[in-house]
């Protein structure tokens, strides 16, 4: 079922959060527990940030006296390693449950747990039971043992999404009372192409002019599978609309993806201009996290960017893989919100047919390290036992056990280690970045790898239009290091604080910022990544500082920051071959290095690296070159001398 913004705030007023309780509503995607929260206070009449809040990784905009908190689901799943039994939630609505993210699915058997655990201790305290049904309510559920003598309320729990395989959830929640509420859709005309489109962002672009030039009045929404594609369509819309007569040039593009700033992504909820059509270029962010109002028009490109987990080479991957049928009717009925439109689906309805009915759950198809950790983090060891409502692959499960031993977080008895385990578990992290960045303060180094863990948890810092190549290339030259990718990431960095630090002093903020994205454009810096990456670096830096661990520079001594790398990334190690492929030593996997690797020409003996892209080839990305001899030395546990 799908609960509306003014259902939602019933909750409030029928009295669930007497006693101080809060209503927890939990998002898959960060725009999403942004906008409805944003939308709630303002029908509410109060601050953002009082009665109603949210809360994402790295913005917490609630207080003491917030009562309805929208957060992600992986937010959730953070603030259950301080207080397991989630005591000061009355109510917890999770939201788009049909997205099945991994921290969806863990989210929903943890709370399973916890609503059995804390109905029992509800019958106890009131004298309804004894405490042996508490016991045998949640056996073997360690992690709960904190809700043993509290005073604590039964946990009142819904499930919703507007795309719902109703059966599934009643069924995993014990026969649970399924609510279906009819929604209103306006018709939605489907037209597909008549062959298959070789290049699909170039028909997207041209569907996007002709809509704009002969359809009438309403916006576009168009569906590509990341941020780069998005750029790239972005900068051609702009060109093209040059091209044209002024009268024609009313179109204003928006973008949104997972990784733009919040209040960038904001923008796409408001009105254009009279006169104006907005076009917004999404990820499948926008296909049911977020209702952008005014959208009469679809373009679904019918590809979707996708982590995908091959459990035998233990290597994970983000492939261009086909839409669910259940994404594409999603996709189209973006366009039938407010009126009746139209869906231009980039392919021929013989390919639609072939689709598969619904996406796989991404528990069965990525890296289960992050889980794990998480999982170990709240007590439960028995992670293939863990109530999951699918279960994952056991052999990837294996796999992910295995590499978090080798990272040093796991005992041989598979329990978190006392100090790097757990130090792992606190940081908002992939596991790899968390050992780095802990390893790094034993380097000295911990400085450059904030910088460069910052830096690769953003998409493109550089990029190169097609008209200006050499001018891009010559650009990125003034900051590349012959060592690799991170060492020029690092120098980018830098670079932008120096001027920020010069600007600071001479201008204003807003002066500043402005010559900021100035000096991006100049040198073909992605300047939405770049500001990202310093919010991350900032949230980074202050939860090493809680966690006591010391910051040091290594100077210019860039050997001592790469063997760190090498330390860290040694699951990612590969040896270049004959041919001038490379062989990942982990898993054998034959790859090579992306052109826009800074070492793409020079191809080192041996290298590490930060992402495997799957498209026509396999491409390793973000690479750093290393001595070979290091592997054996540093990380003795997976490398001997060969």
């Amino acid at each position: 079922m799908e609960l509306s913004i003014s259902e939602r705030r019933y909750l409030f007023y029928g009295g669930f959060c007497r006693d101080g309780g809060v209503i927890g509503i939990t998002q898959p995607r960060r725009v999403a527990a942004v906008s409805v929260a944003k939308r709630v206070a303002e029908e509410c009449g109060v601050a953002l940030g009082q009665k109603v809040g949210y809360a994402i990784r790295f913005d917490d905009m609630t207080s003491a006296s917030t009562r309805m908190k929208y957060m992600t689901d992986g937010l959730l799943l953070r603030e259950a390693l301080l207080d397991p039994c989630l005591s000061k939630y009355s109510v917890i609505i999770v939201d788009e449950a049909h997205e099945r993210t991994v921290h969806t699915d863990v989210l929903l058997g943890l709370l399973k747990s916890v609503q059995k655990t804390r109905s029992s201790v509800s019958k106890v305290m009131n004298g309804h039971a004894q405490n042996g049904l508490l016991m045998g309510a949640e056996k073997d559920k360690s992690f709960l043992m904190p809700c043993h003598g509290k005073k604590l309320s039964p946990l009142k729990l819904i499930i919703m999404s507007a795309s719902l395989d109703a059966r599934v959830f009643s069924e995993y929640f014990g026969s649970a009372r399924a609510v279906h509420v009819q929604g209103r859709q306006y018709p939605v005309d489907i037209l597909y192409t008549h062959q298959p489109e070789s290049d699909y962002l170039d028909a997207a672009l041209i569907t996007i002019f002709q809509i704009h030039l002969e359809e009438s009045h309403g916006d576009i929404l168009v569906f590509l599978t990341g941020q780069e594609e998005i750029e790239s369509v972005e900068r051609l819309v702009h060109e093209r609309l040059r091209q044209l007569p002024e009268g024609n040039q009313k179109l204003l593009t928006f973008p949104i993806f997972s990784s733009l700033p919040s209040e960038k992504q904001m923008k796409v909820f408001m009105p254009a201009p009279p006169g104006f059509r907005k076009v917004i270029l999404a990820t499948n962010i926008a296909e049911t996290s977020v209702t952008i109002p005014g959208i009469r028009y679809v373009i679904d490109s019918g590809v979707v960017k996708a982590r995908i987990y091959d459990a035998d080479a233990g290597i994970e991957s983000l492939d261009i893989v086909k839409t669910s049928k259940a994404q594409a009717l999603q996709r189209s009925g973006r366009a039938g919100r407010e009126g009746p439109g139209k869906c231009y689906r980039l392919y021929p309805e013989s390919e639609f047919d072939k689709f598969e009915d619904s996406t796989t759950p991404e528990i069965k198809r990525c890296d289960l390290s992050n889980v794990i950790l998480q999982l170990k983090a709240l007590g439960i060891d028995d992670i293939a036992g863990f109530d999951f409502i699918d279960k994952p692959n056991r052999t990837a499960i294996i796999r992910s056990l295995e590499s978090l031993f080798l990272l040093g977080a796991l005992t041989e008895e598979s329990k978190l280690t006392d100090i790097v385990g757990h130090q792992m578990a606190r940081l908002p992290l992939e596991p790899v970045y968390s050992k780095a960045l802990i390893l790094s303060s034993q380097f000295n180094c911990l400085e450059e790898m904030l910088i460069v863990v910052a830096m690769l948890s953003v998409e493109s810092i550089f990029y190169a239009p097609r008209e200006k190549l050499e001018e891009s290339r010559a650009a990125l030259r003034c900051f590349s290091s012959p060592e690799g990718d991170h060492l020029t990431l690092l120098n980018v960095f830098r670079a932008s604080n120096e001027f920020v630090v010069k600007n600071k002093l001479t201008h204003s903020k807003e002066k500043a910022e402005k010559n900021l994205r100035k000096w991006c454009k100049d040198n073909f810096i992605n300047s939405r990544s770049l500001r990202h990456a310093r919010d991350v670096h900032s949230q980074i830096q202050r939860n090493v500082e809680q966690m006591g661990l010391r910051i040091t520079s290594c100077g210019d001594d860039m050997l001592v920051f790469r063997r760190c790398l090498a330390a860290s990334f040694f699951l990612n190690a590969a040896l270049k071959q004959p041919d001038g492929m490379y062989r990942i030593l982990s898993s054998g996997l034959m790859v090579q290095i992306h052109p826009s690797s800074v070492l793409f020409r020079s191809k080192p003996e041996c290298i590490i690296f930060d992402k495997l892209v799957r498209t026509n080839n396999n491409y390793i990305r973000n690479i750093c070159r290393i001595d070979y001899l290091w592997l054996p030395e540093l990380a003795p546990q997976c490398y001997g001398l060969q």
